[in-house]
């Protein structure tokens, strides 16, 4: 069996060296490789080489970070033995994602525990039917991720109501005489301040039991494991300060004179402020995934479909392939198929970018989540579940965005020592402060120290690369471009040269009629109606061409008679009455026809890479054709925008040096590759690699897939061959080459995005961590206060998710022409 890409469910990450920790954790795992962690989606992502998913679960478990598993029980028929339930048990053991399989043939049930992520419910139903034993679901533990997010991100909002309404009278107590002239003075003469100092001891503890429970759940253990994390910080800081408050209230005689006072509102206030900024990234992060739910949000959650002869609708995941089902005016298409009966416009502008609805009729293929015109349609299901187009373009979107750049590896290095680094600079300011400190020094070095602990906190480093990633594939995909691999954004960033296959991909792939000269005494349209109707009978793609010409200009055709087709020359034909001769000059030549009066428009058509048709009516010469495969619209827009960026293009092509180099000349290409043999189109980019460095291939045929993975990022035309598709790390869904110059626009704005996100991490972090362990006191007199250091650590990452989602309203720098 072929290795298996597996993407699961993190828990308990709440830092970007957790996920670093994780990763760690997942690499000591036998038969696995090519391991991603991403802190911003919760999510990590490997390649099975022989591992167990069981084997996973216990390294996560053991890393205190462990995969989200699910439980579900299917509904099975067919089971008639003790042999069958083995084999059910098989087939389920099989997929990657399963843990647990409980297969019961006197309930005619299975229990299965999973990993969710890499498959689901519906997908483990299906395996058992493909393996003879028919399945539903019948009972799921699990929720859907949108339906999760949305369940963190309410927690996360009563954890700040709750933390904020225990701290707000610790706050006003402590320092409100900051703001309310004569406060002190009335605490004192009311209640009294050791009574203030009770009340915010109650209040502070409350608040570190209850919503900041949390940060010594996962911090404590974390630092029993020597593995500090972002949680260690925030519960070394808050309980420094809440115990050397404890201390001042009940054992004052155990600190220095001098010293006796409290930090219970540093304590609640750190806490309280750090559970908002989680607050605020729970809200952004979910965001960040907007495009991936929109995505899922197209495929309707049932459909209508044909059975024993009646129209029922049942849910999606019970629809099975050939299934035939019936689409009424205005619905989404439920699920990928092949129209049996009606004709309707269907809008697939949310699959392609393509704005105009495409024209649909019997043998024609609908794809599921696009949108139906005014007509009906009858179709037979050819694709369900996790293998229609619509669950392919989700699964590549969310690969990308698991997918680790490059760029991003300074971050992990950094992260990886980072809050061991903090500790050991706390520790060391604390020192200072207590060896050479102005009085009273423990309480500076309270202060310096609980500060650098919290300021510190590297979350905005975890979260700079993933986050952007995330928007800015998924916004991608909404343009129609889908990035497969997550790296790609980064390297097609880095071309500087983009070359392009000709047929199918520069070009529209098939000959068409591009001139009609006819002599004097001979029209246009008459020449053409009776050649189009003797190549009727011919099998010949040129003879598809003229017919096509023929029918969109409206000419009806009359029969052809005494057909008569010469290999490699052309045809013979009888059309009302005219005797027709119809191909090279060779061919007329020998028929005793000259040709010599059309023989400058003939040189002009090979000139431009042109077959020259000749037509003779009754014995005389009356027109030369020029059949081409046309280039297509966008083509020669695209490669003035590549041309505009600094780029240089190529082509790559098997067709005749004459006729590579004259569609060159029409759509300005730098450097022509022709009458290169398919397997040596691999070759071609090598070469162009070396001469010019990293290239970006973009082709659509089978013939195309060794390029496409010999470049360094490979483009694929969506209108291609699935080969080239899964070959590809960029497919273009609408098959308009616009998509290519859109690509590199979001790979540069996605890149310039990551390079601001981390810029303000690195800088931000390097920049406060001095200021918080005190080293403006000398010169101002000034400390940073721990209150404040929690607010910047928070702002920080709120930045960085901010400013990735602005990656969300990027327009397309091209519109597929309409």
């Amino acid at each position: 069996m072929p290795p298996a890409t597996l993407r699961i469910e993190l828990q308990g990450m709440s830092c970007a060296s957790c996920a670093g920790r994780a990763e760690r954790a997942l690499g000591e795992v036998a038969g696995l490789r090519d391991i991603s962690v991403n802190f911003a989606n919760g999510q990590a992502q490997m390649v099975l080489d022989g591992a167990r998913a069981a084997d996973i679960a216990e390294a996560l478990r053991a890393a205190n970070y462990p995969a989200r598993e699910e439980t579900v029980r299917l509904s099975v028929s067919g089971l008639s033995c003790a042999s069958c339930v083995g084999r059910a048990e098989a087939a389920l053991n099989a997929l990657p994602a399963v843990l647990e399989t409980h297969v019961n043939l006197a309930t005619e049930s299975a229990k299965v525990r999973y990993l969710p992520g890499h498959t689901d419910a519906g997908a483990l139903a299906r395996a058992l039917t493909e393996a003879g034993y028919p399945a539903r679901v019948e009972q799921e533990s699990g929720e859907d991720q949108a339906t999760r997010r949305s369940a963190e991100i309410a927690h996360a909002r009563r954890q700040v109501r709750i933390a904020t309404l225990l701290t707000l009278p610790v706050f006003v107590l402590e320092m409100g005489s900051h703001v309310i002239p004569g406060m002190h003075a009335l605490i004192i003469e009311t209640i009294g301040m050791g009574t203030s100092w009770l009340v915010q001891f109650l209040l502070t503890t409350a608040i570190l039991l209850w919503p900041g429970r949390q940060f010594y759940r996962l911090g404590v253990p974390a630092l029993i494991r020597a593995a500090p994390d972002m949680n260690s910080l925030v519960a070394l800081g808050a309980t420094a300060a809440w115990l050397y408050s404890s201390v001042a209230l009940f054992l004052p005689d155990l600190l220095p004179a001098g010293t006796r006072t409290v930090y219970f509102e540093a304590a609640a206030v750190i806490v309280t402020l750090i559970l908002m900024g989680r607050w605020l990234e729970a809200r952004a992060k979910g965001r960040t995934g907007a495009a991936i739910q929109r995505l899922i949000g197209l495929q309707p959650a049932t459909a209508r479909v044909e059975r024993k002869g009646a129209i029922i609708e049942i849910p999606i995941d019970d629809v099975t392939l050939g299934d035939l089902l019936h689409l009424r005016p205005g619905e989404r298409v439920a699920i990928d198929g092949e129209v049996t009966e009606g004709t309707s416009y269907i809008d697939e502008s949310m699959i392609t970018g393509e704005p105009v609805p495409v024209l649909k009729g019997p043998g024609d293929a609908v794809v599921g989540g696009t949108v139906n015109g005014a007509g009906a349609l009858s179709f037979r299901a050819t694709a369900v579940g996790r293998d229609t187009v619509l669950a392919r373009i989700v699964a590549m979107v969310e690969e990308a965005q698991g997918a680790k750049l490059p760029v991003q590896a300074l971050a992990d290095r950094v992260v990886r020592v980072f809050v061991p680094v903090v500790i050991a600079v706390t520790l060391l300011t604390v020192t200072v402060w207590l060896l050479a400190g102005p009085a009273p020094a423990l309480s500076h070095a309270l202060v310096a120290g609980v500060s650098v602990l919290i300021i510190a906190c590297p979350c905005a480093m975890g979260l700079a690369t993933p986050t952007s990633v995330m928007v800015g594939t998924g916004r991608a995909a909404e343009l129609g471009v889908l990035f497969r691999k997550g790296e790609a954004l980064q390297r097609l960033d880095e071309v500087s040269v983009v070359a392009f296959d000709k047929t199918g991909t520069l070009t529209l792939g098939a000959p068409t009629v591009t001139r009609i000269e006819a002599l004097r005494g001979f029209d246009a349209e008459t020449v053409l109606r009776l050649t189009a109707a003797a190549q009727t009978k011919s099998e010949h793609p040129i003879a598809r061409a003229i017919e096509s010409e023929a029918a969109a200009r409206g000419l009806d055709l009359p029969l052809a008679e005494d057909f008569q087709a010469i290999a490699g020359h052309g045809i013979t034909a009888r059309v009302e009455g005219h005797v027709l001769v119809i191909g090279t000059a060779r061919l007329l030549a020998r028929e005793g026809i000259r040709v010599d009066v059309l023989k400058p428009v003939a040189q002009e058509l090979a000139d431009a890479g042109q077959s020259a048709i000749h037509v003779a009516i009754d014995a005389r010469i009356a027109a030369v054709l020029g059949i081409a495969d046309a280039v297509k619209p966008s083509s020669r827009a695209v490669v003035d925008a590549l041309h505009a960026r600094g780029l240089k293009v190529a082509m790559i092509t098997g067709d005749a040096t004459a006729t590579a180099r004259a569609i060159a000349r029409e759509l300005g290409i730098d450097h022509v590759e022709a009458e290169v043999l398919p397997e040596g189109k691999a070759t071609a980019v090598s070469a162009l690699q070396e001469r010019f460095g990293a290239l970006a291939f973009v082709g659509d045929g089978i013939n195309d897939a060794p390029a496409l993975a010999q470049a360094d990022v490979g483009v694929a035309v969506g209108t291609g061959t699935d080969v080239a598709i899964e070959t590809a790390d960029v497919v273009l869904m609408s098959g308009d080459l616009v998509g290519v110059v859109n690509a590199l626009d979001l790979s540069r704005r996605t890149l310039r995005n990551i390079r601001q996100n981390l810029f303000w991490a690195f800088a931000y972090n390097t920049a406060l961590i001095p200021v918080a362990a005190g080293a403006l006191y000398p010169a101002t007199g000034l400390m940073l206060s721990p209150i404040l250091a929690a607010g910047a650590m928070a702002l920080s990452s709120v930045f960085v998710l901010s400013n990735a989602l602005r990656l969300r309203t990027v327009q397309p720098v091209m519109e597929i022409e309409k």
